[in-house]
């Protein structure tokens, strides 16, 4: 158990570390060169990003081995829809890089992660400061319909390149008549993205329901 809660501990300082590089970044860029700083945000923390995103996959692995508690399929989906917006649209078109959305959902992104693997270090040592509680499981409510707005916006800006590229369009050669026109993929995933949301957003108010209420508690039995 202290194995396990100190390697959990380092996972999310890890995290913690990445998030805020990144976000610290974001910020003294933009303070510093103001607009023009937005269309090379994938460039200049692309990398730092990637690494933290696929780094968040371990933590499905966490709660498939019971280390850690929190609900599986909410914590699958958001990893999912992050690893696909991120290396299958706009890793895979250098086009879509430089576009604004992408700097608004990297600093929604890095955020929501700031906020919630401070949380999450401080819980594994037993500390929880009321405020940091409240704003983590509250912060996300607002934030997390943004970002699933951004991740729409930022598909339906790379259908065009997924068109006229033919990126992961797949045509079988004969005698099977089957092929793949991955914008009509996209499209479908727009669909599943907004029903997912839909999910999210009521596990989010049951999981701070829960937590701020199990606070309360803790403040009055002290």
């Amino acid at each position: 158990s202290f194995t396990m809660n100190t390697y959990l501990f380092v996972y999310d300082l890890m995290q913690f570390c990445g998030h805020s590089w990144i976000f610290t970044n974001m910020i003294i860029r933009f303070m510093s060169f103001g607009k023009d700083s937005l269309a090379d945000t994938f460039y200049s923390i692309g990398l730092v990003m990637r690494l933290c995103q696929l780094l968040s996959i371990f933590e499905i692995l966490h709660i498939l081995i019971g280390i850690d508690k929190s609900r599986l399929f909410p914590r699958f989906w958001q990893i999912t829809e992050r690893i696909i917006v991120l290396f299958v649209v706009i890793n895979s078109q250098e086009e879509v890089q430089g576009k604004y959305v992408v700097c608004v959902l990297f600093f929604i992104w890095n955020l929501l992660d700031v906020v919630r693997y401070t949380y999450s270090m401080l819980a594994r040592t037993g500390i929880y400061y009321p405020p940091l509680t409240w704003l983590n499981f509250s912060l996300c409510i607002p934030l997390y319909p943004l970002s699933v707005l951004a991740k729409a916006f930022a598909i339906c800006v790379s259908l065009p390149y997924f068109e006229s590229f033919g990126t992961y369009s797949i045509k079988l050669p004969f005698p099977f008549t089957f092929s793949i026109y991955f914008p009509y993929v996209l499209k479908m995933y727009l669909l599943v993205l907004f029903i997912g949301m839909c999910f999210i957003i009521q596990n989010l108010f049951s999981e701070r329901k829960a937590h701020l209420q199990t606070g309360n508690i803790k403040q009055k039995r002290s």
